[in-house]
C-alpha cells in the first residue's frame, strides 16, 4: 500500500544506575503497538542474561569479533527475525569493558530502530558495570562523540545521556551549541533550556525586557521542531503581543482549489477514479454526486492549515472532495508531505500516489501520516482525495484535512512563490496530472 504512516513514538524507560533513561521506539502505525509490546516482551526474555553478563568478568574481544557481533545484532528485524542470534550477540557485547564502550555506542544506527534499542541495552550494561566496579566513564570521549555529527542521532543522544549522569555541568556547556542539531532529541533539550533561560530573564516589567524576550523567543522558534514546544513559544509570544505566522513555520498549505461532492455512498467511491485523478482542469465543470460541480478557490485562516470541508463546501455525507494546489521548487529535493485527517484519504504528488488510508473517523493530529516524495524543479502538483462516509453519530461529522511540506526533521519547505500572507490564486490553470508539465 502506498504511503507511510507518521512516526508515532512510544517511549519506554530503562532504569539503571544512571537513572531513568528514555528509549524511544518508532511505531509505524497504530496496530504496531501490539508488535512493540511483543518486542518488549521478547527483549525482556534476555534481560536476565544481560544482568548475568554485567556481573561476569569482562572479556577481551578482538575488534573484528566485536564488528561481527554488531553485524549480527543489526540483522534483527520485525516479527522476531534474527532474534535468537541477536540475543546471543548482545550477551557477548554486554561483557565488553569500559574501554570499548564508545565502539558499541558508535554501532547504533538510525535506520534500524529495533537493533538500536538492543545495542543500547548492551551499552547500559557496560556502563553500569564500569561504574559499579569503581571505574569511570570516558567523559572527554563521550563529549567528543556527541559533537561529532557523523555519528547517528540516536547514538549521540545515548552518549549525551550517559555523560550528563556523571557530569552535571555538561548540559550548561553543550546545549547552547545544539539548538540547530540534527538530533531532534538533543535539539529539544537545547530549546527547553533556552526557553527557561529567557523566561527567567524576562520576569521584569520593563518594556525593553519584554521586547528583548520577544526577540529571543522568535530566535529560538526558528530552531524548534517539536510541536508542543512550538505551541508553547507561540503562546509566550502572544502574551508579549508578538505575532507569529504559525502556518509558515510548520509549512502548512493554506490555499487550495476544491471540487465536490462526488459520490461515496456505502463508501464505494474511495476506489473510484473520478476525473480529478486523471486530469486537473481548474476551469472544468464535472458531474458530481448531486449535479454539476466546479473548482472553487479556498484559503483557510487556521494557523495549522486545517481546511473544514463542511464549511468550505457545505455539509455532505457519503461524499468525496478533491483538493489541489501547486507548489514551486527551485530544485529537485526530497520532501515529506505530512497529512492529517479523520477521513479516508489519498495523496498524490505530480501524479504519483504517495499515500492511501481507507480509515474513517480515527483520531487525527498534526503529522498523522507521513508520505515521502520528491519535488521536481519548477511547478509541482499536489492532489488530495478526502472521503466522508454516512455515519450519523456526532463524532463522525468532521470532514477536514491539513497538509504541510517539510524535510525529514520537520523543517518547513516553502513554495518559492509563497506570499508573506496567504492569498487565493486564480483558477485558470490547466494541469495534466499524469504529466504535470503539459
Amino acid at each position: 500500500m502506498a504511503g507511510q504512516v507518521d512516526l508515532r513514538l512510544l517511549s519506554i524507560y530503562s532504569v539503571s544506575h544512571f537513572g531513568v533513561l528514555p528509549v524511544r521506539i518508532v511505531v509505524p502505525h497504530a496496530g504496531s503497538a501490539f508488535f512493540c509490546l511483543a518486542f518488549l516482551i521478547g527483549a525482556g526474555s534476555h534481560a536476565t542474561s544481560l544482568l548475568a553478563a554485567e556481573q561476569a568478568s569482562t572479556v577481551a574481544t578482538k575488534p573484528d569479533q566485536i564488528k561481527q557481533l554488531i553485524a549480527t545484532v543489526n540483522q534483527v528485524g520485525p516479527k522476531g527475525a534474527g532474534h535468537a542470534p541477536a540475543a546471543a550477540a548482545i550477551q557477548e557485547l554486554s561483557k565488553l569493558d569500559g574501554a570499548q564502550l564508545l565502539t558499541v555506542v558508535a554501532a547504533i544506527q538510525d535506520d534500524n530502530l529495533l537493533a538500536a534499542n538492543w545495542i543500547r541495552s548492551a551499552v547500559e550494561s557496560i556502563a553500569r558495570r564500569q561504574v559499579k566496579s569503581g571505574g569511570s566513564l570516558p567523559t572527554a570521549e563521550l563529549e567528543a562523540f556527541i559533537l561529532d555529527t557523523s555519528h547517528s542521532d540516536r547514538g549521540r543522544r545515548l552518549a549525551y545521556e550517559l555523560l550528563v549522569q556523571v557530569d552535571a555541568t555538561a548540559p550548561r556547556r553543550l546545549l547552547p551549541g545544539l539548538l540547530n542539531d540534527n538530533s531532534l532529541e538533543l535539539r529539544r533539550d537545547a530549546v527547553a533550556r533556552e526557553i527557561a533561560r529567557i523566561a527567567k530573564a524576562a520576569k521584569g516589567e520593563k518594556v525593553e525586557d519584554r521586547e528583548l524576550a520577544a526577540k529571543q523567543y522568535l530566535d529560538v522558534l526558528k530552531s524548534t521542531r517539536d510541536i508542543d514546544q512550538i505551541q508553547d513559544l507561540v503562546e509566550r509570544l502572544k502574551k508579549l503581543k508578538e505575532p507569529v505566522d504559525v502556518a509558515r513555520h510548520f509549512g502548512f498549505l493554506q490555499t487550495w482549489q476544491l471540487i465536490g461532492p462526488f459520490d461515496n455512498r456505502e463508501m464505494k467511491g474511495y476506489a473510484v477514479a473520478y476525473p480529478p485523478e486523471e486530469k486537473l482542469e481548474f476551469n472544468a465543470e464535472l458531474a458530481g454526486k448531486q449535479g454539476a460541480v466546479k473548482w472553487t478557490s479556498h484559503t483557510t485562516d487556521d494557523p495549522y492549515g486545517m481546511v473544514d470541508l463542511n464549511k468550505a463546501m457545505t455539509r455532505h455525507k457519503g461524499a468525496i472532495a478533491y483538493a489541489a494546489t501547486t507548489f514551486d521548487s527551485a530544485a529537485e529535493r526530497p520532501v515529506e508531505l505530512r497529512f492529517g485527517s479523520m477521513n479516508a484519504c489519498k495523496v498524490w504528488l505530480n501524479g504519483k500516489l504517495l499515500l492511501e488510508r481507507e480509515v474513517y473517523h480515527a483520531a487525527t493530529d498534526i503529522d498523522q501520516y507521513v508520505a515521502k516524495g520528491t519535488l521536481k524543479p519548477g511547478r509541482n502538483v499536489i492532489l488530495l482525495k478526502v472521503c466522508q462516509n454516512e455515519q450519523t453519530e456526532q463524532w463522525a461529522q468532521q470532514w477536514s484535512f491539513q497538509l504541510r511540506v517539510c524535510d525529514s526533521r520537520g523543517t518547513a519547505v516553502l513554495s518559492t512563490d509563497r506570499p508573506a500572507m496567504p492569498v487565493a490564486p486564480s483558477a485558470d490553470q490547466q494541469v495534466g496530472l499524469a504529466n504535470p508539465s503539459k
